[in-house]
Order: structure tokens, then sequence, then C-alpha cells
């Protein structure tokens, strides 16, 4: 067994739960209509409903990505990419509407931190050493 191989599975499964739950239950679902008020308000109200599931749709598809664990450092860096700007401009044009307001910006870097420590740190150390 790998070391760090159960933290990995860990994260990778909680990585994913994360977009699963953020895609499938808050935008598709629409069980949290606070995401598509979002929406709206940064690309406007006229197709913030089918906007807001299609965000869904494709966090659904990067809960699948992260699952397969294909291209492991690809996927961290365009969830990095993602959540960091996806919070910019929540932060920038939406922050009243966020669920921890000024928080979220500091509640998305130390996800990405995660995302970096799974993706660069933990796949460095496990890889089999020469």
């Amino acid at each position: 067994m790998k070391p760090h191989s159960g933290l990995q599975a860990v994260l990778r499964y909680g990585l994913a739960a994360v977009w699963l739950a953020n895609g499938l239950l808050c935008k598709v679902l629409h069980l949290v209509p606070r995401h598509e008020a979002i929406v709206a308000r940064i690309l406007g109200p006229t197709y913030a409903a089918p906007l807001t599931r299609l965000i869904g749709v494709a966090e659904i598809g990067m809960a699948i990505w992260v699952l397969s664990g294909r291209w492991l450092r690809l996927s961290v860096a365009a969830q990095i990419l993602l959540v960091l700007s996806m919070n910019v401009l929540e932060f920038a044009l939406a922050a009243d509407l966020l669920l921890w307001q000024q928080l979220n910006i500091v509640f998305a870097a130390l996800f990405a931190l995660l995302l970096y420590y799974y993706g660069f740190v933990l796949s460095s150390s496990s890889q089999p050493t020469s």
C-alpha cells in the first residue's frame, strides 16, 4: 500500500462530494435558490435558471472527473482556477448573497490550498522514488 493512499482516497471522495452536492443538490435540483440569485446578479436574470442548472451539470462532471482520478494535476489545477475565479467574481459582485459573505473568499482560499495539497503534494510523495 502506498504511503498516504488512505488520505488521498478520503480527499478524492470528499472533493467529489463537494462538487456533486453543489452541482446536483444546490443547482440542478434547486434546493438552494441563493445559487440562482448569485448567477442572476453576475450574468443577468434572463437566463439565470438554465445557466445555474448548466453550471450544476458541469459541477457534476467535475465530481466524475475527480472520482476517475485521471489527469490528477490537470483536474486539480482546473478546480483551483474555477474555485478562485468564481469566488473572486462572487466576492466582487454578490458578496451579500454568499453564505458567509466576505468570509467566503477565505474558505475558497483554504479549499484551493487543500486541492493543491491533494493534487501536488500528496501525489508527489506517493510516487515511487528511483
